[in-house]
């Protein structure tokens, strides 16, 4: 069984797999602070739920992550809790995508890992669409190249910034209001945040199609994408475990 972790700024995804299946999956917050024994714990007592252990029953181990602290963190916890040692995506490692950037040692982990399952699951040219802490878009062509993409505040981000910069607004839930015209500050600041955030997304999808070329799928992926996907006229397809799959494939081509 691969334990695959992926580790973003405001949460991380965990999960088991066994090829490119994903048998089981928890989203953790992130906590930059925590030791290599406090995530062992917590890591060992997700996988007890589901009947598994983490020092006899994962087979391999393999993260992507954007918090450095953290990434230290779980090199100790696979020295001391784990049978094989930790793969993390990082240059150096073979990932079977070609990247055609100017500085490829800036692109994000995890922003490689989604365009490497993009390309293998759904095929090229492609776009991800990644909702986080950030939107980020990634953009695999015709030949599985990673071409590069677009970063955007995340759909929270963007929310939670305007109501500590506006005293008088309110926290709402990122949910569709009923139309696009609030009739209350709350439904008016959901439409805003929900149909601006879809409007987007379409926006810089079109744009970024336009010079791809035709053919184009476009995926979403990430913890906030639910919440505006029903929006979005350009989302082809929805892969909430998009990146844990493509950190299996990211395994699958570093095992000896």
């Amino acid at each position: 069984m691969l334990l695959a972790i992926d580790v973003g700024n405001s949460s991380t995804v965990v999960g088991t797999l066994l090829g490119d299946e994903v048998r089981h999956h928890w989203r953790l917050s992130t906590h930059a602070d925590e030791t290599a024994d406090e995530l062992a714990l917590k890591l060992a007592g997700l996988l007890r739920f589901v009947g598994l252990d983490l020092s006899t029953d994962i087979d391999g181990a393999i993260v992507s992550s954007v918090v450095p602290h953290v990434t230290e963190t779980l090199r100790q916890l696979a020295d001391r809790y784990l049978r094989e040692p930790l793969l993390v995506v990082e240059p150096g490692v073979r990932t079977g995508l070609a990247l055609r950037v100017d500085n490829p040692r800036e692109i994000g982990a995890d922003r490689i890992v989604n365009a490497v399952a993009a390309y293998a699951l759904y095929g090229g040219p492609a776009i991800v669409v990644d909702f986080g802490t950030a939107t980020s878009f990634d953009v695999v062509d015709g030949q599985g190249q990673f071409v590069g993409g677009a970063i955007a505040p995340g759909v929270s981000t963007s929310a939670d910034a305007l109501v500590r910069r506006a005293a008088r607004l309110p926290r709402v839930e990122t949910i569709a209001p009923p139309a696009a015209i609030g009739r209350s500050t709350v439904t008016a600041l959901q439409s805003g945040i929900v149909f601006g955030a879809a409007g987007q997304v379409d926006a810089l999808v079109e744009r970024i199609s336009r010079e791809l070329g035709p053919g184009v799928t476009t995926v979403a992926t990430g913890g906030l994408a639910s919440a505006v996907l029903d929006a979005c006229r350009s989302i082809d397809h929805h892969d909430p475990w998009l990146t844990l799959r493509g950190l299996s494939l990211v395994w699958a081509h570093n095992r000896p």
